[in-house]
């Protein structure tokens, strides 16, 4: 970062810029730990067992408590991919309204978790439903390990509640399927062929900026050798749309290559591979009464609206241990 000509490469630079903050984000608070325990067994030595100190020493204990399983969470993010951005998709299941007013929800609740781990959230594409809700919507959030924790995610979540739909005030189940892909920035981990490729430009739906909605600036891809099919519509210009919608054409390719070599091997050892979009990973029971849990875990809780607010890390934390673990 010294060197004169550092900033004539901004790509590089930023890239190099993004290293150096992962790598404080590890070191820098393994070392404060290190120091605070340092200071709080000089306290102990001094305390002569005085009420007054004992109880400081115990809150300082619990501060390193809660930092020290902080760094231990983050001994667990070890993929290839665990520190990139995540685009994260949301469909809605049968059920029509009921169910489209669940994946808005959902939506919600990823939200808010971004915002309180201070990641930053773009709609890239979005379908809302037809009386309330979403069918589908893609998101991309931006933040450190942000792929790495939302991976978790990945997969069927069931509500059960007393639908505000129903005049009969009946109890119904709704489905909605969570997808996370990390974002590829690297065009070298996947080579897409442009022959390959059919792009199709079209109008933005909904709300949008200047241009938007009054031009062709939407931009759909149709990848033909595997039929995955890509679309943004959110950004100001067909050249953004299209550049987004690359980035997540490589990050499903690249999904498509993870499938593939698991199912590999699990033919080769003779086991039978789960299959995640199908499998109902978390249940949001709130009636007849309050809980959430996961199924892969059996992590749950009673507090129901601190989870709809996006307090799912005691589910992302259970299901990276299990991972360790197995």
């Amino acid at each position: 970062m010294t060197l004169a000509n550092f900033w004539d490469n901004s790509t590089e630079s930023n890239k190099l810029m993004r290293e150096l903050k992962y790598l404080k984000g590890c070191v820098e608070p393994f070392l404060g730990g290190v120091k605070k325990l340092d200071d709080i067994k000089e306290l102990a030595t001094i305390s002569q067992d005085e009420a007054e100190f004992l109880i400081q020493i115990q809150q300082e204990l619990n501060e390193l408590d809660k930092e020290t399983s902080a760094l231990e969470l983050q001994t667990l993010l070890a993929g290839p991919f665990d520190r990139s951005n995540a685009i994260l998709s949301i469909n809605a299941g049968a059920g029509g309204t009921e169910s489209c007013d669940w994946a808005s929800m959902l939506l919600r609740m990823y939200s808010r978790w971004a915002d309180e781990h201070k990641a930053k959230v773009k709609v890239i594409d979005i379908l809302s439903g037809e009386e309330a809700g979403i069918k589908n919507v893609t998101i991309h959030i931006e933040g450190e390990m942000a792929y790495g924790y939302l991976k978790t995610e990945k997969g069927v979540h069931r509500l059960v509640r007393i639908s505000p739909f129903d005049s009969n005030k009946r109890r119904h189940t709704s489905f909605a399927s969570v997808s996370v892909i990390p974002e590829i920035e690297d065009d070298s981990v996947i080579v897409v062929n442009s022959e390959d490729l059919r792009i199709d430009v079209y109008r933005s739906s909904g709300p949008g900026g200047q241009s938007v909605n009054t031009t062709d600036s939407a931009v759909r891809i149709t990848h033909m050798p595997t039929g995955i099919i890509v679309a943004c519509q959110n950004e100001r210009s067909q050249l953004q749309n299209r550049q987004t919608a690359m980035k997540i054409l490589r990050a499903k390719l690249y999904e498509l290559k993870e499938q593939e070599q698991e199912e590999q091997i699990a033919k080769e050892h003779g086991a039978k591979q789960k299959i995640e979009w199908g499998s109902q990973i978390r249940s949001y029971v709130m009636h007849p009464y309050s809980m959430v849990k996961d199924h892969r875990t059996d992590a749950e809780t009673g507090n129901v609206a601190k989870v709809m607010d996006g307090g799912i890390d005691l589910f992302i934390e259970a299901f990276l241990k299990m991972k360790a673990s197995s």
